[in-house]
């Protein structure tokens, strides 16, 4: 499966679970359906993916987790906030950076339509 198959059965796996849920959640609760409903799909998902810091051709454990990496391929960082803000952008892109992956999808919970609150990084690009 490619990566945008994969963007594509996540979108749309997020959809119905705002369908469901709808907006006003914790962050917590939409990773946890997230999640169940991409595996329900088929897909390999892990959760909370600790990502070490490389300093000096060390890795370190700083703490930083992935709260969604799917079929290896693509991460998923959920959000449920007022509005998406640069640095989560710039959060994600470094994830990518650090994880040698191309694609990587922020997903805001807390709007009227989930759709609205997709953004997708691509390479250090958003599109």
């Amino acid at each position: 499966m490619t990566e945008n198959e994969i963007s594509k059965q996540v979108i749309g796996a997020a959809i119905d679970v705002h369908k469901q849920l709808g907006p006003g959640l914790l962050e917590s609760s939409y990773e946890v359906c997230l999640a169940h409903e991409l595996m329900d799909r088929g897909l390999n998902v892990q959760t909370q993916v600790a990502l070490p810091v490389v300093y000096k051709e060390v890795k370190l454990n700083a703490g930083y987790r992935i709260d969604i990496l799917v079929e290896n391929k693509i991460i998923v960082e959920v959000k449920s906030v007022d509005a998406l803000a640069d640095i989560h952008t710039a959060q994600l892109l470094t994830y990518l950076k650090l994880k040698h992956l191309n694609l990587g999808l922020l997903i805001n919970f807390n709007s009227l339509k989930v759709i609205d609150g997709v953004k997708r990084v691509i390479n250090g690009y958003l599109k």
